[in-house]
């Protein structure tokens, strides 16, 4: 921001340090001051403090990544083998679409149950027919009767229980129905997207014996509408961010294109190696255009934009005890040295807080110059 006083710089040709020590000199108590001569003035450039509208932001670097609030690993709810595994890394998949088939002996237990309850249903309930009808002839004992609407509605319940445990298993109940109608099992368990987004893993493959949540998840399919942004903030600027900021990120790999979104969350703790404390924010990536991995430029909006008096860069000098000066143009080529404090910077501007008025006039180019004749005449 400011330009380093430099102990003992000299410029050949201009003021030797007698010349510069006599026009230094304050008297009086004066302020600071160096006077140049005409010559000497053509190599500076004055410009006048003014008011300049500074955005209230804070940069850091840090990377795009998942949502991983919206990325879901997909395991097979059943054991067994894979039978067909059909969307591939970087395909996109709707919610309910199938991912993949596996051979279930559970499914198959399942199904078988569902045939046999179907069968005792059909044959309780001929029964219960015909014992209605003896009944009604008094061909037949009440207690038979009794025993066979029994039986029917327990061969009944046993059916109903049957095809819910099928279902379970992802078959929909025109699927149970040709099963019950056909008495043919599908051993096939079908595993569908719970949610749409982008497959980024798959470890899935004919034959391979899949286990219920055991590690690597067949699939992995994440929601990329929307991404993180993880930036590494200095712990001395963590005060000023909240969740509900606005942030933008810029890309290497697409120069021009400003994404924007919020914070939410910042970081609990501090990295003891690097004092810089995580801050997360999320995106809206409609056009799906960002990567996971990829090096972002963070601007973090702490407020409003601020106006405020400023003064170029190039005009401010960083004197050896860390305070900041001006060198203010007072009239006949003399400059007076003026201790500032300053603020925000932006687009080649610093913001001067105090001691400096609007349209006052300090050296730019040349301050660095001015500042050393003073340093050489002894000050």
């Amino acid at each position: 921001m400011a330009r380093l006083l430099g102990a003992g710089l000299s410029v050949a040709g201009l003021l030797t340090q007698e010349e510069a020590r006599a026009a230094a000199e304050p008297a009086g108590g004066a302020e600071p001051a160096v006077e140049l001569s005409e010559g000497q003035l053509k190599a500076i450039k004055t410009e006048a403090a003014a008011a300049r509208v500074f955005p209230q932001e804070q940069a850091a670097v840090g990377t795009i990544d998942f949502n991983q609030e919206l990325l879901t690993q997909v395991f097979t709810p059943y054991q067994g083998r894979i039978l067909k595994a059909y969307p591939s890394v970087g395909d996109r998949v709707q919610k309910d679409q199938v991912l993949f088939t596996i051979d279930s002996p559970d499914l198959v237990q399942a199904e078988s149950t569902l045939i046999a309850a179907a069968g005792v249903l059909e044959l309780t309930s001929r029964a219960l027919e015909r014992q209605k009808n003896l009944y009604k002839q008094n061909a037949s004992a009440q207690k038979d009767y009794e025993q066979s609407v029994s039986d029917q509605q327990a061969a009944e319940g046993a059916y109903h229980a049957a095809r819910a445990a099928v279902k379970v298993f992802g078959k929909s109940e025109a699927e149970i129905d040709k099963i019950v109608a056909q008495r043919k099992i599908d051993p096939a368990l079908v595993v569908v997207s719970p949610i749409a987004g982008l497959i980024t893993a798959r470890t899935a493959a004919p034959g391979l014996l899949a286990q219920p949540g055991s590690p690597p998840p067949v699939y992995i399919v994440a929601d990329v509408a929307t991404l993180w942004m993880l930036a590494h903030v200095p712990e001395k600027d963590v005060a000023r961010l909240k969740p509900g900021l606005e942030v933008k990120a810029t890309v290497a790999a697409l120069p021009g294109r400003v994404f924007s979104g919020r914070i939410v969350t910042v970081g609990a703790s501090v990295d003891p190696n690097t004092r810089r404390v995580l801050v997360r924010s999320e995106i809206a990536d409609p056009n799906f255009e960002l990567r996971a991995g990829m090096f972002a430029t963070f601007i973090i909006e702490l407020g409003p934009p601020k106006r405020a008096l400023a003064v170029p860069e190039e005009g401010v000098v960083r004197e050896g005890d860390g305070s900041m000066t001006v060198w203010v143009a007072a009239g006949a080529g003399k400059f007076v040295k003026r201790i500032v404090k300053t603020g925000l910077a932006h687009d080649g501007f610093v913001e001067i807080v105090e001691a400096l008025n609007e349209g006052e006039r300090i050296a730019t180019g040349g301050a660095i110059f001015i500042a050393n004749q003073y340093t050489n005449a002894g000050h």
